[in-house]
């Protein structure tokens, strides 16, 4: 791919630049600037010419133009160096990061800020999700952030450009800019609608065989009495098996399988034909996503408004499955004199979710049983039916048809029926103020800024299920909340300077204080023993009484302030020298250490100024240094100890597994960058490169104790990380006449990272873990390294194979098996306009980046997918016996370096193929991609044909989204599906398939 991909690059921009050359001297048209103003720290409007780091602008149009449910993902391929990583699943949570991983326990999300307002994106969802184990994806704080109210995104990805932001800034910066009003006496009415109808990408479903029947070892029947005629029965279908390696299907045989063994149903000790029935892919139905929005502004000399309501509607793929958000917002500002200016904006978000998707390894989540662990001769069709005439859990895996106890997996419709989670949340963010205009040069302005939000999730298991849940009850039922409120509130003021020393120098700068306070408090409570009547989900219907182990509640509170200034003086608009400083105190720290300093510097020179540029008509040149301290979760100085259930009416309690530490003390980052910037040719050929590198050190993690100490592990600054890479963007314009134009960007970005000091007695950091293989920061290896059991390779290279025809595995089971860090990241945009027609496609690259999947390893070994049956290549049933032809031969040597030649059974679990026959670095593959992202061609009819008059503009859109995986190397998956937002990659566990979405959409002004 990696040929393919360049030599695409190579053709496409080298005949680009020659139709641009060609054309140049033709081209009287206008073209806009290369540098504008754009939004920097601290919503200071800056030129971008004069910045001394790198930054990114993204159009509002182009992140509205095809409705999502989190607006992150509109994100994706857009920006060099900006990584979203998407879960797949609806109103999921995506993960954000900027130039790789720089704390190994932190939050390495990147921050938000709407209009000047920090917005929490955190997920706050059950710890276990980041480790392989089951749990729903609530989606973050993005989710709540409205598409159509935005007028641009600029990322900010330094250190340097985000250093005024305190410790938060050192993941990089997101500046949303929302629309506003105009000063005009006339009101605008905008008018947006939307509809997207989605349906499943067909390529991340598994491949059933649809040859054999449940089973793990060849057979899929037992015997019994099943109809009480005295004669013993063989044809019993073993239902508790959840594999499919039993008894090749024959629709001469008749059989009783899981639909005779139930008196409720008509099928009722009838035998059936024992054939494969249909599999779960059908489950997957359309999805749609409808959005309408309507905006007002105006205002007059002296201020404006702008009010605007969205509603948006999602209906999942999955039955019972829906997010309903209504999101409004109000912004205005009004010069009371000539010298100050009151602004303020609030944006109320109301999000209620049904049948979010449950992730990792759970029985909730319906691909782990699709899949892991399924048996193919079970009909969906005849599930749903099941489940519609008698409303129970008419699950196919029955441990017996004499006790008719669920095994591992309920009925598919009885769990997305009953077995669902409900959610709402009232979010409000936004920001008051003033500007004072002190004289002509010197500012103040004041402001309070909040995001809040208070959330109710709700989680219900049926009497009747499997042993599911947050505690194990045995099928008795449970139901479990979760209330909290969670609040961020700033307190700024900053004085402003802008003041030219006569014609050649320009000074620029601010210095202010800021006071953050943040807190999250609610409490949680789970049934215990089960619920006492069904379908009655109250925590008063508790089974037993409720104990501390039911019960949780929390109150967290941080508080951090921080004085800062920041300069920038400029000689005559071409060259910039830049500097800031901040301090901060965080109450995460001790005393002693709760004050740390940082700083950073910049320089830019506009050396175009003193070229001739009838080709070159923009140069500039960018060096920044920085330095950023970063501060740690609140309550990890003094341990506390836990209250535990009474005992024989004593109450107990025990200390902490990971002692906490009063001798923390901060993180610091320490990044040098340089860029280059260039337009040619009027802007119709440009460039941005940076190169970076960044120094993590004294990492606040977890370090393993001696278990003398009484502790698992303790909170330590125990770490150093360094990431180093390039970023590029390239924009051509191939193309451009009167009335047609055609216009290229490309994006490339690498990182590498390098984890160069751990300190306690292991090299490895665990983020996450699936059964034996890890994943987490090795000791002079990524912070993306995959750990696992390997294979033995020859001399030679080869992979060695046993006396029994499977290979050999590692001695060693924490062996280097993969690196989820992608080795590069890029992205194509094309843009062609005739006339007032419209065309815009993204082709969205990574290459590199491993997968460990754990679909993959338990789907093999149970015999679900189609690599496990068919012919081998004898022209034999690979499932016969090897004596009887079957069986495969594995690439590979033998001991003595010979080839291999040693047939290996297939007829069983433990085959070559699956997890129980192989070593893990096995199921680890390649999770490169290309896609074909969005796609959306629009017309704009002209104002002479409407022929109404209050119409000012109206243009309808065709729209599609995630249309294409163009290539991928993981099987029966997207490379990108992830367990939720978080540090842990390089997992795949039930992961859920994605959506392609069509649609079209109307905007109108008046």
């Amino acid at each position: 791919m990696k040929k393919l991909t360049a030599s695409l690059l190579v053709l496409v921009l080298s005949s680009s630049i020659a139709v641009v050359h060609a054309q140049q001297k033709n081209d009287t048209v206008k073209t806009k600037e290369i540098e504008g103003v754009v939004v920097t720290a601290l919503g200071i409007k800056r030129e971008k010419k004069a910045l001394g780091y790198s930054t990114t602008e993204v159009k509002g149009d182009q992140i509205s133009a095809v409705p999502v449910a989190n607006v992150s993902d509109a994100l994706a391929g857009q920006v060099a160096g900006l990584n979203i990583t998407q879960s797949g699943t609806m109103g999921g949570s995506t993960n954000m990061v900027i130039r790789g991983i720089k704390s190994l326990t932190s939050s390495n999300q990147v921050l938000v800020v709407v209009d000047g307002t920090p917005i929490n994106n955190e997920t706050y969802n059950q710890a276990g999700l980041q480790s392989g184990g089951g749990a729903y994806d609530y989606s973050n704080g993005m989710a709540d952030i409205n598409p159509n109210d935005i007028e641009s995104v600029n990322v900010l990805k330094g250190a340097a450009a985000s250093a005024l932001y305190g410790s938060r800034g050192m993941n990089g910066v997101l500046m949303i800019t929302t629309k506003k009003g105009k000063r005009s006496k006339k009101i605008g009415i905008e008018f947006n609608s939307s509809l997207t109808l989605g349906t499943v990408d067909r390529t991340t479903l598994p491949r059933y065989q649809h040859e054999y029947g449940g089973g793990y070892t060849g057979s899929s029947f037992y015997s019994g009495d099943i109809n009480g005629d005295g004669v013993v029965d063989n044809n019993i279908v073993y239902t508790y098996d959840d594999a499919s390696f039993g008894t090749a299907f024959n629709p001469n045989m008749m059989v009783y399988n899981w639909d005779s063994q139930y008196p409720q149903l008509p099928g009722y000790l009838k035998p059936t034909a024992w054939v494969a029935g249909k599999d779960p892919n059908s489950v997957w139905g359309p999805s749609a996503t409808y959005q309408n929005s309507v905006a007002f502004s105006g205002g007059n000399e002296n201020g404006k408004f702008r009010l605007a309501y969205t509603n948006f509607n999602q209906d999942g793929g999955l039955p019972n499955s829906s997010i309903k958000r209504n999101t409004l917002d109000f912004s205005a500002d009004y010069d009371l004199t000539d010298k100050l200016n009151v602004f303020g904006s609030i944006t109320f978000t109301n999000t209620r979710g049904k049948g979010r998707a449950y992730t990792g390894y759970e029985s909730r989540n319906p691909m782990q049983g699709f899949r892991q662990w399924w048996n193919m001769s079970v009909d969906m069709e005849k599930q749903r039916q099941a489940y519609a005439l008698t409303g129970q859990n008419i699950t196919w895996n029955i441990k017996d048809y004499e006790k008719q106890e669920v095994g591992y997996t309920d009925n598919f419709y009885f769990n997305r029926n009953e077995n669902y989670q409900t959610d709402s949340r009232n979010r409000y963010f936004g920001n008051f103020g003033l500007n004072y205009k002190i004289t002509d040069w010197l500012s103040f302005m004041g402001r309070y800024a909040v995001d809040m939000y208070d959330e109710l999730q709700e989680e219900r298991v049926a009497i009747g299920s499997s042993d599911q849940g947050r505690l194990s009850n045995g099928g008795k039922g449970e139901y479990y909340f979760r209330t909290q409120r969670v609040y961020e509130m700033n307190y700024d003021a900053i004085f402003n300077v802008n003041k030219d020393f006569g014609d050649d120098f320009n000074l620029n700068g601010n210095f202010g204080y800021n006071f953050r306070r943040n807190g999250r408090v609610g409490n949680s409570a789970v049934t215990n023993g089960g619920l006492k009547v069904p379908k009655l989900y109250s925590i008063t219907n508790t089974a037993e009484p409720l104990t501390e182990a039911n019960l949780t509640n929390f109150d967290i509170k941080k508080n951090v302030d921080g004085t800062f200034a920041q300069a920038s003086l400029g000689y005559k608009k071409m060259l910039y020298i830049d500097g800031s400083v901040r301090t901060d105190r965080s109450s995460s720290f001790p005393v002693d250490n709760m004050r740390y300093w940082y700083y950073s510097g910049a320089t830019s020179f506009i050396f175009s100024e003193l070229m001739d540029k009838s080709v070159v008509n923009f140069g500039k040149v960018r060096f920044n240094y920085a330095k950023v301290g970063n501060d740690t979760g609140a309550y990890q100085l003094i341990n506390t100890y836990v209250l535990n259930p009474a005992f024989n009416g004593s109450f107990n309690a025990t200390s902490p597994q990971v002692t906490n530490n009063p001798n923390l003390r901060p993180e610091f980052m320490n990044e040098l960058e340089a860029g280059l910037e260039m337009a040619f040719f009027k802007n119709r050929l440009s460039f941005d490169v940076s190169v970076y590198k960044q120094t993590t050190k004294d990492l606040i993690t977890p370090t393993d104790f001696s278990p003398t100490s009484g502790f698992v592990s303790g909170w330590v600054n125990s770490g150093d990380i360094e990431n180093k890479g390039i970023e590029a963007r390239l924009t051509v314009v191939p193309v451009k006449t009167r009335n047609f134009s055609w216009e290229l960007t490309a994006n490339w970005s690498k990182n590498k990272s390098k984890v160069t000091r751990i300190n306690g007695d292991t090299p490895f950091l665990e983020f996450a873990s699936m059964w034996n293989v890890t994943t987490g920061a090795l000791l002079g290896e990524s912070t993306g390294t995959i750990r696992g059991s390997n294979y033995v390779y020859h001399e030679n290279g080869e992979k060695i194979v046993g006396a029994n025809g499977k290979y050999l595995i590692s001695d060693n089971p924490q062996e280097v098996i993969g690196d989820a860090i992608p080795d590069w990241r890029g992205s194509i945009m094309n843009t062609l306009r005739y006339k007032n027609l419209s065309l815009s496609f993204l082709i969205d690259i990574k290459q590199g980046g491993d997968v460990y999947s754990q679909d993959m390893a338990f789907g093999l070994a149970t015999g679900l997918y189609t690599e496990t049956a068919g012919l081998n290549e004898l022209g034999n049933p690979v499932r016969n016996s090897v004596a009887s032809g079957g069986g495969v031969i594995l690439p590979g040597v033998k001991a003595d370096g010979s080839p291999n030649d040693i047939r290996t059974q297939m007829s069983n679990y433990t085959n070559a193929y699956g997890y129980y026959g192989g070593p893990e670095a096995m199921h680890v593959y390649d999770g490169s991609f290309v896609k074909l992202r969005n796609v959306t061609l629009s017309y704009k009819f002209p104002k002479e044909t409407l022929g109404i008059s209050f119409i000012d503009s109206m243009t309808l859109s065709i729209i599609g989204r995630n249309l294409w995986i163009i290539h991928k190397n993981l099987p029966y998956s997207d490379p990108e599906a992830s367990l939720g937002a978080g540090n842990a990659i390089g997992f795949q566990n039930g992961a859920h398939p994605t959506y392609r979405e069509f649609g079209a959409s109307l905007k109108v002004e008046f």
